[in-house]
């Protein structure tokens, strides 16, 4: 079984992407939920370090945490809602990354199809 990352940094990562999503003015309710997550391990064919990456599937939407072995992590959750400052886009996700002590993140931008 896969040794799944500290509760306390998993809810703080929901936390801040969430937050990220926030911050724009918009809402993905309670998603992601810590609990909610399924994890596996993934190792890095350059370095062969062994990471936990936590997924969110079969909801509305999807979403991925990578918790590296020095304590990082990369997160990312799909938004799919049309931005508010620019009729042109929608926020396709938000990321967040860093470590337990401080994380920062942004949201992706991307063009409707034409």
């Amino acid at each position: 079984m896969t040794q799944r990352p500290d509760q306390a940094f998993g809810e703080a990562v929901c936390t801040a992407l969430r937050g990220q999503v926030e911050k724009l003015g918009l809402s993905i309710g309670p998603e992601p939920v810590w609990a909610a997550a399924s994890f596996e391990e993934a190792v890095d064919p350059f370095s062969q370090e062994t990471s936990v990456v936590a997924y969110w599937r079969g909801g509305a939407r999807f979403g991925k945490a990578s918790f590296f072995p020095d304590g990082r992590v990369f997160a990312e959750y799909q938004v799919l809602l049309p931005s508010p400052s620019d009729a042109e886009r929608y926020i396709d996700t938000v990321q967040v990354w860093g470590n337990a002590d401080k994380l920062r993140g942004e949201a992706v931008a991307a063009e409707y199809a034409r």
